[in-house]
């Protein structure tokens, strides 16, 4: 995507699985304008979109809720930066998990591309997700990697010729996420942002093992709607309302209760 916002490279399957050499990002024949949803200024679908009726009057926290939010609150207001020792350090981690294989070759390399960031230079694609956008990717990453994998190397169902880009992918989930929970206001106006309270005051990752549902879920509706890259807002409009749904039973007491939960795999 370029600076306005305004188009971004997609990924073209040309066989099952993730091969070196797959991913076309010069060829005109390979790059397509695409929405301004993907990422940063712009990002338009995916995450603003309320419901009627999802609102509640105000509550009040506990302080272990309090407490719990304000962390989450901050690692939130974390920009990525890539002056930051500990930021190019947790990118690495995040290559050497994905392509353990693989020697990266710089913080900046055409190698990104691999993974599905747009650029060879990935910290320009976090400014729509800051630095929790790759605390989640880690955690997906160490928590469940063969889910992971999956994900990243596109080796589950009947793939769309033009598939989403995996990494950008991941920071779009990290901002609906935030704006599905209500998690930058002072407290969740959303009978969904105060169950997941919640949930979080006896898990701290809970939104990391969030994240991690709603990844596996979204790739799940990509492929039971036969998305193309076109469609991912679509798609990701509907992992939220089917996420919304699971959080709003009333027998779910925590993230593991969610039937989607099942879905991931260690």
């Amino acid at each position: 995507m370029d600076d306005r916002g305004g188009s971004f490279v997609a990924v073209r399957r040309i066989s099952q699985g993730l091969e070196r050499g797959s991913v076309y990002h010069s060829s005109s024949a390979e790059v397509v304008a695409g929405s301004a949803a993907w990422l940063g200024r712009g990002l338009s679908c995916v995450c603003a979109q309320g419901r009627d009726g999802d609102s509640r009057p105000s509550f009040d926290l506990t302080p272990a809720q309090e407490e719990c939010l304000q962390r989450l609150q901050n690692r939130i207001d974390v920009a990525y930066d890539s002056s930051i020792p500990q930021h190019q350090e947790a990118l690495k981690d995040l290559w050497k998990l994905a392509f353990p294989e693989e020697e990266l070759h710089g913080i900046v390399s055409e190698q990104w591309k691999e993974m599905g960031w747009q650029g060879k230079d990935p910290s320009t694609d976090f400014r729509g997700g800051g630095f929790i956008s790759l605390e989640n990717l880690l955690y997906f990453a160490r928590n469940f990697p063969k889910s992971f994998q999956d994900l990243l190397r596109k080796q589950v169902g009947d793939r769309s010729v033009w598939e989403y880009p995996f990494a950008v992918a991941g920071i779009n989930i990290t901002f609906m996420l935030i704006q599905m929970l209500d998690l930058e206001a002072v407290k969740p106006r959303s009978i969904v942002g105060e169950t997941f309270l919640r949930f979080l005051s006896v898990n701290e990752s809970a939104f990391d093992l969030l994240y991690c549902i709603a990844f596996k879920l979204m790739d799940q509706q990509w492929l039971s709607m036969r998305a193309s890259y076109m469609e991912f807002n679509t798609v990701m409009k509907s992992t939220r309302r089917q996420l919304e749904r699971e959080i709003m039973v009333e027998d779910v007491t925590c993230l593991e209760d969610l039937p989607s939960y099942s879905l991931l795999s260690q």
